[in-house]
This record gives C-alpha cells, sequence and structure tokens, in this order.
C-alpha cells in the first residue's frame, strides 16, 4: 500500500511539472500573420519564430525572416528572461537582447548595438494561446557604426533618426 500511495504521488509530481513546463504560453513556433500585421515601409520582418527551451534555464529564440531588401536572415538568441542581456547572433540590428517576464503571456524586450538600444518591444500572447502580438519600435540608424557601408555614408539620410512602430501578428503552428 506504502508503495502504491508513493508511486502515485511521485507521478502526480512529475505530471504536474510537466503540465506546468508545457502551459508556458510562449513556447512554440510562430508564424507571421501579414494580413493581420503592420510594418514602417523598408523594415525586415521576422516571419518564423520558435521558442524552445535549452540548457540550465534559459530559453533559446530562433527567427527566420527577410531584411529591407527581401534577403533570407536567420537569427538566434539563448537567455533568460530575467532582464539580462545576452548576444544575439544574426541580427544586424543587434548584439544583444534582453527580454523580461511581466507576466505568464507577456515579454518586454530590448535590442542593443555597440552599448546603444535600437529597438524596444512587447510580445503578447493572446488570452487562448492561439496567436501573439509584437509591437516593436525604434529609430532607424541607432545601431553602432561597424561596416564599411556605414564609414562610407552609403545610407540615405532620411532614413537616419526616423522612427518606426511595428506591429507583428503570429499564429501557433
Amino acid at each position: 500500500m506504502k508503495t502504491k500511495t508513493t508511486g502515485l504521488t511521485l507521478a502526480f509530481c512529475f505530471l504536474a511539472t510537466a503540465a506546468c513546463f508545457a502551459a508556458d504560453p510562449q513556447m512554440g513556433t510562430w508564424k507571421l500573420n501579414e494580413a493581420k500585421s503592420k510594418f514602417a515601409p523598408g523594415r525586415p520582418k521576422n516571419t518564423m519564430v520558435l521558442y524552445k527551451d535549452a540548457t540550465g534555464g534559459k530559453v533559446k529564440i530562433t527567427t527566420d525572416g527577410i531584411d529591407a531588401n527581401g534577403k533570407p536572415t536567420h537569427s538566434e538568441w539563448t537567455g533568460k528572461f530575467d532582464g539580462r542581456e545576452y548576444p544575439v547572433t544574426g541580427d544586424p540590428n543587434a548584439d544583444m537582447r534582453s527580454y523580461t517576464k511581466v507576466d505568464d503571456r507577456t515579454l518586454n524586450f530590448t535590442a542593443k548595438k555597440g552599448g546603444n538600444v535600437t529597438v524596444n518591444g512587447r510580445v503578447v500572447v493572446a488570452a487562448d494561446g492561439k496567436s501573439r502580438t509584437v509591437t516593436t519600435t525604434g529609430t532607424t540608424g541607432t545601431a553602432a557604426s561597424g561596416g564599411r557601408a556605414w564609414q562610407r555614408g552609403d545610407f540615405v539620410a532620411e532614413e537616419r533618426g526616423k522612427k518606426f512602430k511595428n506591429i507583428a501578428v503570429y499564429d501557433k503552428q
């Protein structure tokens, strides 16, 4: 009898733990719903985003999309939703990103390049868990100079310093 009780208790604990992790509404694959989204002209967009568990209590976020010229992009970030900066790779507008968990369905984030803030944003998962809205704001041309094109001044002057706001809606896959 004691063995059955102990076994059932352990099984219940494992199931409860698994249910808690599975219930995280941020996790999973999200596909851009362009019809419901609004992007500032010339801004890159992430068409597919994947949130998955990583080692050490971290989360890995992988994005695929297109840049302002229609070329494919791919970036990766691994970190915790603790407000601290973690490196991001593959994003020409950021080398560090931080996420802060506001509640179970809301994250705030900041992207930086060379120590300068390039984008601020908020990710909100709908109550039904089937969609999410990512609102991003920033100013064009705020990334730290780092390439020859920047040094040569190949960027259109009127594009620098222009504020933008994007609203991207994603559907859970």
